[in-house]
């Protein structure tokens, strides 16, 4: 019996396995289709068809057409570069066609706008979207170097090379003379600080946002899509979003790591010890055998002893998945970024979260956000760099002889201000770091309503919190301090709260095929509060009394409470119109002009949609936009204030003795009970197109800005109001161009694709009016003073910011003839010089911008490239317009000067003449980088990427100086005075996903 059961088990599981295989069998199916594309309908060769979770696939022939054996619950998988992949279960089917969407195309692609979002086929204001496939490559700390030539309009100038160095961020040029021209920033729904109003002891705004978390940077440029800001939009709106997890994912481990060299490109060109000795004997005005004498016997490159080779290194790691319906994504991040200039470095500790839970059947949508920066940065002192190039190069860097100086070498009367301090000294005994902690977190809660399922309740509670402190502190023996000759202690402190509330709803609802609209209305209440120390004194001992130079404490702080709505409509899917409003009331100024309303308008015509184009295979988008705007600008100064009479403490050196503490004394500073916001209105035609399948696409745009309110200083009657100078609306300025960006696929198969991408910017600015009433004898608002002189001014009729110089005169040899300028003013004889023989001579910003990008893959390699190029923009070089014989030898000292100063031979400086400002004009190549991705790497589940990039690779210009793009410092835009230099960056990635 048992012997039969056992016979009976092994014949049933015959049975079982032969009746599997039949029906396995059974259902193996031959398929058959057609691969066509979504826009002509002509088929697609060369099309991955592969059975997912399988090595087993075909392609499609040259007509499109395919055949696949696979089983009844196959997916098959069809993808193509440049197409929207498609994932379809075979089930009964036996012929499977199948329509593949173009990725480039991108008109369903979501684009973030102010309290929203809108498909790019439907926005109608002038707004540009850069994705992180897009950003550029390399050791990049910054956000805002992801952006750098890749959007039309927008100008990004570093303020130099030092360790996470800010930039100065324009869009459409400047709408303000005075007041911030910044753009406003909005990170997750969060509306940040001024770029301008940073911290004390950070060098950039957005230094708490690791790069590698970022994945959208979205410009809003006309005010048709600003105005919803209202009186913050008149310089424009960048979006930042940040990366999320995905609903349904896995858990997947992420990590980016670099590893970073970087060293100065150029030095400028100076002379050596044996030279410096030459010219003072050859040149008479030098040669004195008494002064001769103090010249060392060595030959030190000072600037090569001050600039090193910058080893640095980046570490990325984020997880990212969906826990029971929960999205996430955490990241922690770790940056040390070391500098070329001796004793700079920066170390960045970053941490975000980001959860997208759902509740209530999917009515109630959470976002939180949370982002965490913590960072130590040692700045140094730049001062080192003009003081390398000034040391005289026959001394020694140490001296054992002078231990009043540390040990350095220092010329002896360098105490009673004459004489370079050593740079070496200059640059490594300084104390001056920071340390700032930054918490942003936001909580967005949207709910559907469930009476009224086309109506969103949304709720946005933010906060940003900044606190900081440092010191830049010298020791005894440095003689390079501002107090006295006895060390500098200087000690700050600085907090920064800026607390959110969005509230708004919004009602979408499409009436039927032809009608749909879209309204958002809402509340918005900001509340910013700043905090901050600064003492600054000489180091106190029995034998030296304590020396105040600066000792103030500040409280400030400002309200915005606004009222905004928006309404999007369209008809027929062909005719999109928008409106918007804001009226914002901010406490800055009084209550008889705290209140701004800023309305704008926009329409397009989307005419591929039309009858006439809509059978037109060539053309696969074409659309007009109209838009007009009116916005504002509320960050008018640093005052909180500016309406109020208040005492501001006095200036430096003005302090009283109270209990043996020096206290600074108070002064009534002057106010405007009736100034308000400047007010920039915005005209702009654009039109976007798209050409064969959208292979070809871009835009062109052209506007008109129009400042008025502008603020200036102008002269009031002595003892009006505590001066006789008031800052005030006065002025008006005008901002015209016109913007082309144009992208296209230039290769596009299985295994290869190339897409390049340009901008091209053209833009005029000019000032209309800077007083109240006419003046003729008024020549504007002029720049500089003191030694260099007035250089730069703005005036009516010109662009801001323009060099006013003396215009040169030359010999027969085409050799300037020193001192000697055209007589402008009639006063005959050799001109000195003076404001009235001065004119205006080029302008420090490019009327012409271009970009260009371009990223190419074959299998799985790939190589992408940016470059940048500016064109008529002047630099007046102040290193070279110092350089003069009177100077290589003062009383009791030498020194060194650029080698052009034999072009010129100048006995005495000329820092007015035009001779010195140069046509800078540029052609950049930012980054190129070249990477392989490997896909199950080492056999297993982890695909990784190793890449390599060169940042700064070349520079094409005919500026003699180091760099053509000079960027703000000491509040003066276009005068190269020694700025820290950006170094050359070679950076070995590699990207691991798990």
């Amino acid at each position: 019996m048992e012997l039969n059961i056992s016979r009976l088990r092994k014949l049933l599981l015959m049975l079982v396995m032969v009746f599997s295989f039949t029906m396995i069998h059974a259902q193996e199916k031959v398929v058959t289709g057609l691969v066509t594309d979504a826009n002509d309908g002509m088929g697609i060769p060369g099309v991955s068809v592969v059975v997912k979770g399988t090595t087993v696939g075909t392609t499609t022939d040259i007509d499109g057409n395919y055949t696949l054996s696979v089983d009844d619950n196959a997916t098959i998988i069809y993808s193509f570069v440049g197409y929207r992949s498609q994932e379809i279960v075979v089930g009964s089917q036996s012929q499977i066609n199948v329509i593949l969407s173009i990725e480039t195309e991108n008109l369903s692609e979501i684009v973030v706008i102010g309290y929203g979002t809108v498909k790019k086929e439907d926005k109608t204001g002038s707004v540009t979207s850069v994705s992180s496939k897009d950003f550029n490559k390399g050791n990049i700390t910054s956000p805002q170097d992801l952006l750098v030539g890749k959007s039309a309009g927008v100008v990004i100038t570093s303020a130099g090379g030092a360790p996470g160095s800010g930039s100065t961020i324009r869009i459409r040029g400047g709408s303000s003379f005075n007041a911030s021209n910044d753009p406003l920033i909005i990170v997750d729904g969060m509306p940040i600080e001024s770029v301008g109003n940073n911290v004390s002891g950070s060098s950039n705004a957005l230094s708490f946002i690791n790069p590698n978390d970022i994945e959208t940077f979205t410009v809003l440029k006309d005010a048709s899509s600003t105005a919803i800001y209202g009186s913050r939009a008149s310089n424009g709106v960048i979006i930042i979003t940040t990366k999320k997890g995905v609903k349904g994912s896995p858990l997947k481990v992420n990590y980016t790591g670099s590893i970073s060299v970087a060293s100065a490109i150029d030095y400028v060109d100076v002379y050596s010890g044996d030279q410096l000795r030459k010219i003072a004997v050859d040149h008479p005005v030098l040669y004195d055998p008494l002064n001769y004498n103090k010249l060392g016997t060595e030959n030190t490159d000072w600037q090569k002893e001050i600039f090193r080779t910058a080893i640095s290194h980046d570490h990325n790691l984020a997880f990212s998945g969906s826990k029971k319906n929960v999205p996430y994504r955490i990241s922690l991040g770790y940056t040390d970024q070391t500098g070329i200039l001796e004793n700079t470095d920066m170390q960045r500790y970053t941490g975000s979260l980001n959860l997208n839970p759902t509740f209530l059947n999917d009515d109630l949508k959470v976002n939180m956000n949370a982002k965490f920066m913590m960072t130590n940065n040692n700045f140094g002192d730049d001062g080192a760099i003009g003081s390398a190039i000034s040391m005289d190069p026959t001394q020694p860097i140490y001296d054992t002889n002078a231990p009043e100086f540390g040990g350095y070498y220092q010329w002896q009367k360098y105490g009673a201000g004459l004489g370079t301090p050593n740079p070496v000294e200059q640059a490594k005994e300084v104390n001056n770091k920071s340390d700032v902690y930054r918490v942003v977190a936001n909580l967005k809660l949207n709910y559907t309503l469930p009476f009224l399922r086309d109506m969103q309740a949304n709720l946005n509670v933010a906060t940003d919190y900044t606190e900081s402190d440092g010191q830049n502190n010298r020791p005894i023996t440095s003689p390079s301090t501002i107090v006295s000759s006895w060390g500098k202690l200087s000690d700050y402190t600085a907090k920064n709260k800026n607390n959110l509330l969005d509230f708004y709803l919004n009602y979408k609802k499409e009436f039927n095929e032809d009608n749909k609209l879209d309204l958002t209305g809402g509340y918005s209440w900001q509340h910013f509060e700043r905090e901050s120390t600064d003492y600054t004194r000489s180091i106190e001992d029995a034998d030296h009394p304590l020396q105040v130079d600066k000792n103030t404490a500040s409280e400030t702080e400002n309200y915005l409470v606004s009222f905004f709505g928006r309404m999007n409509y369209a008809l027929k899917n062909k005719y999109l119109l928008t409106g918007t409003f804001r009226y914002d009331g901010s406490s800055r100024f009084s209550e008889d002009n705290r209140w701004g309303f800023f309305p704008s308008a926009a329409f397009a015509w989307k005419m591929h949609e039309e009858s006439f184009l809509k059978d037109v295979d060539a053309v696969s988008d074409l659309k007009i936009r109209l838009g007009w705007g009116i916005t504002g600008q509320q960050d008018i100064s640093d005052n909180d204030y500016p309406y109020q009479p208040q005492y501001i403490s006095s200036e430096q050196g003005y302090y009283y003795p109270i209990n043996g503490q020096f206290t600074s004394t108070l002064r009534p500073n002057t106010y405007d009970p009736d100034i308000k916001w400047e007010e920039t209105t915005t005209q702009n035609i654009g039109l976007d197109f798209g050409f064969l399948n959208n292979r070809i696409n871009g835009s062109v745009d052209y506007y008109f800005r129009e400042t008025k309110n502008l603020l200036n200083n102008v002269t009031i009657p002595s003892g009006s109001n505590f001066s006789n100078r008031l800052y005030t609306n006065v002025g008006s300025l005008e901002n015209k161009g016109f913007e082309v960006s144009l992208n296209f696929v230039a290769i596009s198969t299985p295994d290869m694709s190339l897409n390049i991408g340009m901008n091209y910017t053209h833009n005029d600015n000019k000032l209309t009016k800077l007083l109240l009433t006419d003046d003729p004898n008024y020549i504007g608002v002029p720049e500089g003073s003191g030694m260099t002189g007035v250089t730069q001014i703005t005036r009516v009729g010109e662009e801001a910011h323009s060099f006013f110089v003396n215009k040169q005169i030359y010999d027969s040899n085409g050799k300037p003839i020193e001192g000697l300028y055209e007589d402008i003013a009639g006063k005959g004889g050799k001109i000195s010089g003076d404001n009235a023989n001065k004119y205006i001579y080029h302008s420090p910003t490019p009327t012409d911008i271009f970009g260009l990008s371009a990223r190419f893959n074959y299998k799985q390699f790939d190589m992408s490239t940016s470059l940048r190029a500016n064109i008529g923009n002047y630099v007046l070089n102040q290193v070279a317009a110092g350089a003069s014989y009177d100077q290589i030898q003062q009383i009791g000292y030498w020194k060194n000067m650029p080698t052009n100063l034999s072009k010129t031979n100048f006995v005495k400086r000329q820092f007015t003449s035009d001779y010195f400002v140069e046509n800078a004009s540029f052609l950049k190549m930012d980054n190129i980088s070249a990477g392989y991705t490997f896909n199950k790497f080492a056999g297993k589940d982890i695909n990784a990427r190793v890449s390599f990039t060169v940042q700064n690779v070349f520079t094409i210009t005919n500026y003699s100086g180091l760099d053509p793009e000079v960027g703000e410092k000491d509040d003066r835009f276009g005068v190269d005075n020694n700025f820290y230099p950006r170094p050359r960056t070679f950076t070995l990635g590699v990207n691991l996903t798990f």
